[in-house]
């Protein structure tokens, strides 16, 4: 850090971080499960990718958070959308997964049908 701008910089990107998970007027709510199962799963990466993709994408409607069991151990990580009183679940999830989930569901309103728990238990 060179200088009071490059710091002020830090703590703008710091805060636009901190605001995706923080409570707020938002419409859809991305909850990913980090007890301890969903954690051990692989959990800490999935919730870094949301919050870096909705992030980038700049969607001021969207709030990532964390909540605690849901369980479903068998299908960790575990993540659950929930919007307008409708929620999809979403299991089985990578950083690569919620990047998908992001632009299909969040931006384009597409449900991804093949990482939803209805497809993953027959």
């Amino acid at each position: 850090m060179k200088s009071l701008a490059e710091l002020q910089a830090i703590r703008d990107r710091a805060r636009a971080q901190v605001g995706l998970r923080a409570e707020s007027g938002a419409s859809t709510r991305v909850q990913v499960g980090m007890a301890t199962c969903g954690i051990a799963a692989g959990a800490r990466p999935v919730l870094n990718a949301f919050v870096e993709e909705v992030a980038k994408r700049g969607l001021k409607d969207v709030m990532v958070t964390q909540t605690g069991c849901i369980g479903i151990c068998q299908y960790e990580p575990v993540v659950e959308i929930v919007e307008d009183g409708r929620k999809t679940t979403y299991v089985k999830m990578t950083p690569e997964k919620a990047v998908r989930v992001v632009n299909d569901h969040l931006v384009n309103g597409n449900v991804v049908t093949e990482y939803t728990i209805g497809a993953n238990t027959q």
